[in-house]
């Protein structure tokens, strides 16, 4: 994907990520394009992958939600139907803010957010006790968060 990222494309990406909602018209402005050739190259990004959402970041304890615990998970084994199960519960589990498949001791680390302790434990309890294939988890409670953020670094093409 990134072969077809050019200068101008790198260039309205690192805009987008600072700020979602700046119009075409401010871009253009920004990389020297005109407001219907920055729509035009946005439509391409979206349409190729480039672009997979634009979202407003909340801060979560603006929304009740204080907490927040990156969970290490460590499964049974690799039966097929048992994963699958696992990683639709993931999905579907709305506290899970992030998850990851990963090298290591662990097999799955997870960012959940929760507005206090007994709803991450509550949900803690449901995901036992619906996916028999985790063996074991440990949880480590964010004291502060120093950043936050999706912005990827746009090296130039």
């Amino acid at each position: 994907m990134s072969a077809n990222l050019d200068k101008l494309d790198r260039r309205i990406l690192a805009l987008l990520q600072r700020d979602a909602r700046l119009p075409a018209e401010t871009i253009g402005a920004e990389v020297g394009l005109s407001a219907s050739a920055v729509q035009r190259r946005l439509a391409r990004l979206r349409e190729d992958g480039i672009i997979t959402g634009e979202v407003a970041v909340l801060d979560p304890r603006s929304v009740g939600r204080p907490l927040t615990m990156i969970v290490d998970l460590v499964v049974e084994g690799d039966r097929k139907e048992l994963v699958a199960g696992l990683k639709h519960w993931i999905e579907r589990e709305a506290a899970v803010q992030e998850a990851w498949y990963v090298t290591g001791d662990e097999d799955y680390v997870l960012v959940v957010s929760a507005r206090d302790v007994d709803a991450y434990e509550q949900m803690m309890q449901r995901l036992l006790a619906e996916n028999a294939n985790v063996r074991r988890y440990r949880t480590r409670v964010v004291l502060g968060t120093l950043k936050r953020g999706l912005a990827l670094p746009l090296e130039a093409g």
